[in-house]
């Protein structure tokens, strides 16, 4: 498969098959995507609650009721849900780990290039933490690149996906204790396989003309 077929395969499902379920396999390649997904400075302002159980995906469609509801079945009937949350805040431990971490992967051949490197990573997230004010913003926008990747990602893989907002926020964060951990939740997106009923699946994709989307200077 192409990355364009992908792109054309790739569709927001409004049901799915609670029969079917990711292999193993399939959910290990779904983790790399989320791992490897570009961010900025590749600070990975991320952590990811991925919902296996039954027990897991009713605990995250619990934000759904009361209002949500028309989005509980895509995720009780999805075979994976992934929860996709932000940091509120990065601080100097943090940013250390990243670097040790990035040493340790063979990034850097000399100390210049370790410490060049750290200080233009310091430089963006102070940036955005005291002079833009700005920073889980900034961090959520991060994620939002992350959750591109896995929309692709799992079309090229054959998965289904659908993301969504439309849920309670709040009930999110009491139910997974995410602020005390430093955490906002920003989006969810729900994987599996299409029933074969799925009005949205046959829909043709709609998109505005590229002459109206693109200038090419």
């Amino acid at each position: 498969m192409t990355i364009t077929q992908a792109v054309m395969q790739r569709y927001s499902t409004k049901s799915f098959d609670p029969a079917k379920k990711i292999s193993d396999e399939v959910m290990n390649s779904i983790k790399t995507l989320l791992r490897y997904s570009p961010s900025s400075v590749n600070i990975q302002p991320w952590h990811f609650i991925i919902a296996a159980s039954e027990e897991g995906k009713n605990r995250i469609a619990a934000s759904t009721r009361p209002g949500f509801e028309f989005n509980t079945a895509k995720i009780t009937d999805a075979s994976h849900v992934v929860l996709l949350c932000a940091k509120t805040d990065v601080d100097e431990a943090y940013m250390n780990s990243v670097l040790e971490q990035e040493d340790k992967d063979g990034r850097y051949t000399t100390p210049e290039h370790k410490a060049m490197n750290n200080g233009g990573r310091t430089f963006f997230v102070n940036l955005h933490k005291e002079t833009l004010g700005d920073l889980p913003h900034w961090a959520a926008k991060q994620v939002f690149l992350n959750m591109g990747t896995l929309l692709l990602g799992a079309s090229a893989l054959g998965v289904d996906a659908v993301p969504m907002e439309g849920m309670d926020f709040n009930t999110l964060d009491t139910e997974f204790g995410l602020s005390a951990k430093g955490l906002a939740p920003v989006a969810v997106v729900s994987l599996g396989y299409r029933k074969e009923d799925d009005f949205n699946a046959a829909l043709p994709k709609s998109r505005l003309p590229e002459e109206q989307i693109m200038t090419v200077i």
